[in-house]
């Protein structure tokens, strides 16, 4: 089968369709309330859900997945600024919680985060960044400790293929309704579910550095990345989607995240030292 990008053709593997990340968004809009139940209510006995509402497209859709899963009033949705994050992020995170109805919570993480790096003033802005997300993550647990709910993950598929994520912070909690989404499809997503447009159709940004966006970081555009990530994942090799049309700038760019980032998709690495280490020996029937 055959796309077409920029005009020249892109092979897709035999008997995908045209578009191989093409969504059923109202299928896929029922299994993952069916999941959010499942996982909250009935495998962990808890009734509600803690969110942290960036004002991006990925916190928006889990909104509104945890919101016809639980009902508004037992989803509660974080706002957490720091001093220099964008008045438009926690505006637009606004346009969710009102949109939802879900319960709204500002927590402004400059105190705590400025606490620390008064220790660290010459940290980098990286730095910074990984201080701001791990104190965001700390803010949702707690809240999820007040309410005996659970912190819900918003990181996409694509994002974490591509490494783009603070370690032990946008991956902390422990169920993620989008994982599995590729970037390009939780836009999909967030169409059928009426996520706010002026959201969906902004450009993704991480928000800790000013004028920071996704795709300047990563060096290509999600609509490209995906697509090369849809066939390693698939088992094709570098010369394989080369094949397919490809411009080689930008299978070099995903393939190298993906191969460097390769331990931030797993729980820390412990040594062997017995035939009963967890996650390793000890697994319960539903791990594998």
């Amino acid at each position: 089968m055959t796309g077409e990008r920029n005009g020249s053709p892109i092979f897709y593997p035999v008997g995908a369709p045209a578009d191989p990340l093409r969504l059923d968004p109202a299928l896929v809009e029922r299994w993952l309330v069916a999941f959010l139940k499942d996982e909250i209510v009935r495998r962990r006995g808890m009734a509600k859900a803690v969110i942290g509402i960036s004002g991006g497209v990925d916190s928006a859709v889990v909104a509104f997945l945890c919101a016809k899963a639980l009902g508004p009033n037992s989803v509660i949705g974080v706002r957490m600024p720091y001093a220099t994050s964008s008045k438009q992020s926690l505006g637009h995170g606004g346009l969710v919680i009102a949109q939802t109805g879900i319960k709204d919570l500002v927590v402004n993480i400059s105190d705590a985060v400025d606490g620390y790096l008064r220790l660290e003033p010459d940290a980098s802005q990286r730095r910074r960044g990984n201080v701001m997300a791990r104190v965001r993550m700390v803010v949702l647990f707690d809240q999820a400790a007040k309410c005996a709910g659970l912190p819900i993950g918003t990181g996409n598929k694509s994002e974490r293929m591509l490494g783009y994520f603070t370690w032990h912070a946008d991956d902390s909690p422990p169920i993620n309704p989008i994982g599995d989404l590729f970037k390009t499809q939780v836009w999909q997503l967030a169409k059928h579910l009426g996520v706010p447009r002026v959201i969906v159709e902004k450009p993704a940004t991480a928000d800790l550095i000013r004028g920071q966006t996704d795709e300047d970081d990563l060096g290509i555009s999600y609509e490209r990345a995906d697509r090369i990530l849809h066939l390693l994942l698939r088992g094709y090799t570098g010369a394989d989607i080369l094949d397919r049309g490809f411009e080689r700038a930008d299978v070099e760019i995903v393939s190298a995240k993906v191969n460097a980032t390769h331990w931030k998709r797993h729980l820390p690495t412990n040594a062997v030292v017995s035939e009963t280490a967890i996650n390793e020996f000890y697994l319960r029937p539903v791990d594998y």
